[in-house]
């Protein structure tokens, strides 16, 4: 076990150090000019030859955009490694700073909805597969099945959109620290937290219906009713923990794209998290924010990876690495 996490951690380094050349390359290769638009406060890019050639200079010198390409990448490396992760082209902030402030929003978030989701979807699968073709079921499955069918971003935007003109109401949409106002804080990520869990619930209920099915098919759960078990230490002992398998796949998915899917969930609702953050530095071109964040989201999502395998065997000890 420890030889196969040592090469995982290995593998996952050169993943990471991969993607952060890919991106860095994109960016790179990318039309426009940083600088000028840096130079230009943002606005629409001017023609390069009515710019003060001197100022433009400057302002590449300043941001190391004069160097080559390889000594620009090799640079970035040393300062990723030394948690000096630079400041933003545009707002001249650490970005260290920005990431500290911005994650706690994210991972509660995050966390949030999946909690929310695991305690939805475990037993919604579970009374979906003891209940099969009954009404329980069916109306378990279409809630599931909307849940998979309805765009988080549609479903956020119709909760705003309903709400003010059929309820004369809105969620709250200014976010506060919960070690401001604790129930404003609550308040704030209630619907966000529900949304993002809908979607993540429906897809780990319907897997969870289709492996207890399958489960409760094997010769062992037959046994374990015929030595007079009774029903529910068959079902939570027996059956679920080898149901979970692929159920902690779905789970650990989740866990692995709570930045990434809850971009459009914190644009939405006005959530300064990290999702927020990378597509404004997508927006503007700015080098640093956006490969940093791309290496520590990369860097998450292959810890997270990384922690399924590991759960796998604790679940089934038959699995051996």
């Amino acid at each position: 076990m420890q030889q196969y996490i040592l090469s995982r951690v290995i593998q996952g380094f050169f993943s990471v150090l991969l993607v952060s050349l890919a991106i860095f390359l994109m960016l790179r290769v990318a039309p426009g000019d940083v600088a000028l638009q840096v130079l230009t406060q943002g606005q629409p890019e001017m023609d390069p030859e009515t710019v003060n050639q001197n100022e433009l200079e400057r302002v590449r010198k300043e941001l190391g955009l004069d160097k080559s390409l390889p000594v620009q990448y090799l640079v970035w490396l040393k300062n990723m490694a030394t948690f000096d992760w630079g400041k933003s082209f545009y707002t001249q902030k650490p970005i260290i700073e920005e990431f500290k402030s911005r994650a706690p929003v994210t991972l509660q978030l995050g966390f949030t909805a999946i909690i929310l989701a695991l305690m939805v979807s475990m037993p919604l699968g579970i009374m979906m597969a003891l209940k099969r073709d009954t009404w329980m079921d069916y109306v378990g499955r279409i809630v599931s099945l909307a849940g998979l069918s309805l765009p988080s971003f549609w479903t956020a935007t119709m909760v705003i959109t309903v709400g003010s003109y059929a309820f004369n109401w809105s969620p709250r949409l200014l976010y506060v620290s919960p070690w401001e106002d604790f129930y404003g804080n609550l308040a704030i990520l209630f619907w966000p937290a529900v949304i993002f869990a809908y979607v993540a619930a429906a897809t780990q209920s319907r897997m969870m219906r289709s492996t207890m099915l399958e489960v409760l098919r094997q010769d062992y759960i037959r046994t374990a009713h015929a030595k007079g078990l009774s029903a529910s230490v068959v079902v939570y002992r027996h059956a679920m923990k080898n149901a979970l398998l692929p159920v902690v796949t779905i789970v650990g998915i989740s866990l692995a794209v709570i930045i990434g899917g809850s971009v459009i969930t914190e644009t939405i609702f006005q959530l300064p998290g990290v999702g927020v953050y990378l597509v404004r530095g997508l927006n503007q071109r700015d080098f640093p924010v956006v490969e940093t964040m791309v290496a520590l989201i990369s860097t998450w999502i292959i810890m997270t990876n990384l922690a399924v395998d590991v759960t796998y065997a604790w679940l089934d000890p038959r699995i051996r690495f």
